[in-house]
């Protein structure tokens, strides 16, 4: 487990550290800690972690999709998906996602396969704000979105992920 830091700890590190530190907070991006750390001093979490967002919100669409694709598929191979980040693994873990059964995988599966169909991306929702229930139906309904509301959600999401990480390793 990392050491939590206080406002004063993460306002004293180089911007080397800094990404080091931040760069896992956004799936496999750690430009969006790069860019946040550029923003420093923070003079709150609220601060810090709006920064963060902002990065997100600044990049464009293109790196915005990007990072929404640098997700794993929730569910993805029964939970043994080499490229997931420890910390994708952990919070799937959490709710079942990596002991599904037989019925569950191939329902995640035909869900992920046609939400990736429709647009291009991976479902991403906050597990650790949900359950196998809560995802599956926000997975049917979610379905039935535009592109460009879905990339908006996708980012809400991963900015909700970002915040609770970030919970994790720095006092608020």
């Amino acid at each position: 487990m990392t050491t939590r830091l206080d406002l004063a700890g993460v306002n004293a590190l180089s911007d080397d550290a800094f990404v080091e530190r931040f760069g896992a907070l956004y799936e496999h991006s750690p430009w969006v800690a790069a860019d946040a750390a550029r923003r420093r001093p923070f003079a709150s979490f609220d601060a810090m972690r709006a920064a963060l967002s902002d990065a997100v919100r600044a990049a464009g669409p293109e790196r915005q999709l990007a990072l929404v694709r640098a997700h794993p598929e929730l569910g993805h191979r029964a939970g043994i998906d080499p490229d997931l980040s420890r910390e994708s693994r952990s919070e799937q873990g959490t709710v079942g996602l990596d002991r599904l059964t037989p019925d569950e995988y191939a329902h995640f599966r035909a869900l992920n396969d046609a939400y990736s169909a429709k647009f291009a991306m991976p479902f991403v929702i906050c597990v650790r704000r949900a359950n196998k229930a809560i995802i599956l139906d926000a997975m049917e309904k979610r379905l039935q979105s535009t592109p460009d509301v879905e990339l908006a959600t996708a980012l809400a999401q991963i900015d909700m992920i970002a915040a609770l990480r970030l919970e994790d390793q720095v006092d608020p």
